[in-house]
């Protein structure tokens, strides 16, 4: 039987199991084993609380644990006790993932309880949800009235298996929760249950649907205001690739519009990608006490080689946390200022003009970049880094196509492929800033108009940054700092 204790014990005693070769200097992995979506990020007591899918036994997906982490600043993570193990007849085969919320200074965990029920388990098995409550925010203590959502609320016409994810909100005094569902029929969908008490649910009815492009499920919905919206999140399951978006398995989007509960609507103009990279899923936000929104996401692809799966005993960490900005009816993703008080050996040139290839005189595995460039008369032009002998994860910007690519078929032991996403220069210049971890990179262009994720697994000893340009432009700055 799984318990919150036997995990806690077998991390501990097999820690030291852990290779590091492709550990992440500043980004949230688990300790031990398998980590997937992010759940209950929430600012609580002071600090940032990340709980996560979890199996602590393997670097597989397994029966879902909770994992649990806080941190004073989204950089720094210090790891706390397994929070919840399914270890009930309602989550026997999966406490799924779920949000946070903070009632009268306790801290609240709604969760999604999986249940196999016959011998094919991906097809036979039903879901509930659930909550558990904490005093101090260490200690959960799942309720005797789990379920608090049964299947019996379930609308006749949705899917009776794929019903999870709640993401609970507050407006005008009562909770809302989130839950992510599909018909049946090849579509996904949002429904939307009400509580005063977050206790005793009922259904307020479905908000939003596919409309046919937007894949056959729904997963990990996400809804708050912003700037004077209504910000719809979600990660739609088996999405097709539009364009040059969507070309990864699952994805993950974001809608602006405006909730109309009594209507149980969810009005928006257009869906858009909020990562155009390799690896960015199931995102979830919180707001601080500093009233930023902010979001992180799981930093891999379902149903896709992990390398650390082979020997390294851990498999998967979180993005970077990014600040979400509206701007007009368009979302950006920022940085956080935090992030800049880890910088450390500044390297900084200017005006330099490139014509082919130029090696920038430093490298790194672990480290920040800000770099401009003056497209000039380039045809293209970019950035190679962790460069050596025939390694290279390409970072590159066509000029006649206005498109911005992440190439990583150079980039090590692990996929390769390419992402691509259109993104206008402005008044001639491509800002980029760049963060690279170990066997991360993450690009913010334009001042988080786009941004791209993408695990690489170079070797240790590629540590080169290159410019190039084919035709010729100019760097108009490029600085570099290593993170420590």
């Amino acid at each position: 039987m799984y318990t919150r204790e036997n995990a806690d014990t077998f991390i501990a005693e097999r820690k030291y199991l852990l290779k590091e070769q492709y550990r992440l200097g500043f980004h949230l992995m688990s300790e031990f084993g398998w980590m997937n979506d992010p759940n209950g990020f929430i600012y609580y007591n002071g600090e940032y609380h990340m709980f996560y899918q979890h199996y602590p036994y393997q670097p597989v997906w397994g029966p879902m644990h909770w994992g649990h982490a806080v941190s004073r600043d989204l950089i720094t993570w210090r790891h706390l006790p397994v929070a919840l193990a399914p270890d009930q007849d309602y989550d026997r085969d999966g406490c799924f993932s779920g949000s946070a919320f903070e009632r009268d200074g306790k801290l609240y965990l709604m969760y999604t309880g999986h249940v196999i029920t016959g011998p094919d388990k991906e097809n036979d098995f039903r879901q509930n949800q659930n909550i558990a409550v904490s005093e101090d925010g260490i200690r959960f203590e799942k309720l005797t009235s789990n379920p608090v959502i049964g299947s019996e609320q379930i609308p006749a016409e949705i899917s009776q298996k794929d019903f999870r994810d709640p993401k609970v909100f507050m407006r005008e005094g009562i909770y809302y929760s989130v839950i992510g569902s599909n018909d049946g029929q090849g579509a996904g969908l949002i429904l939307l249950y009400r509580s005063q008490d977050l206790v005793n649910w009922s259904l307020v009815g479905e908000i939003a649907r596919s409309d046919g492009q937007l894949g056959d499920n729904w997963e990990c919905p996400d809804l708050f205001e912003l700037g004077g919206h209504d910000v719809l999140v979600m990660s739609p399951q088996r999405m097709p690739a539009q364009g040059d978006d969507y070309h990864n398995l699952h994805s993950a989007t974001y809608m602006v519009g405006r909730l109309d509960i009594e209507q149980s609507s969810f009005c928006y103009e257009r869906y858009e990608p909020i990562d155009c990279g390799f690896d960015f899923y199931a995102p979830q936000t919180t707001i601080d006490d500093k009233g930023r929104r902010i979001i992180m996401g799981w930093m891999e692809t379902w149903e896709t080689e992990i390398p650390t799966q082979l020997g390294h005993y851990w498999a998967g960490a979180m993005t970077m946390p990014r600040e979400v900005v509206m701007e007009g009816r368009s979302l950006l993703f920022k940085p956080l200022e935090e992030a800049k008080s880890y910088r450390h050996n500044a390297y900084e040139t200017s005006n330099v003009l490139l014509a082919g290839v130029k090696d920038m005189e430093v490298g790194g595995d672990c480290y920040e970049l800000e770099v401009v460039f003056r497209a000039d008369q380039a045809e293209e032009f970019g950035l190679k880094l962790r460069v050596r002998g025939g390694e290279e994860t390409v970072l590159s910007y066509r000029q006649k196509e206005g498109i911005f690519r992440f190439n990583r078929d150079k980039s090590g032991i692990g996929l390769g492929g390419e992402r691509r996403t259109k993104a206008a220069l402005k008044d001639g210049m491509l800002a980029l800033n760049i963060f690279v971890d170990k066997s991360s990179v993450e690009v913010f262009i334009q001042g988080g108009e786009k941004v791209m994720t993408g695990r690489i697994y170079p070797s240790s000893d590629s540590l080169g940054i290159q410019a190039y340009a084919e035709g010729i432009c100019s760097v108009v700055s490029f600085k570099k700092w290593d993170i420590k």
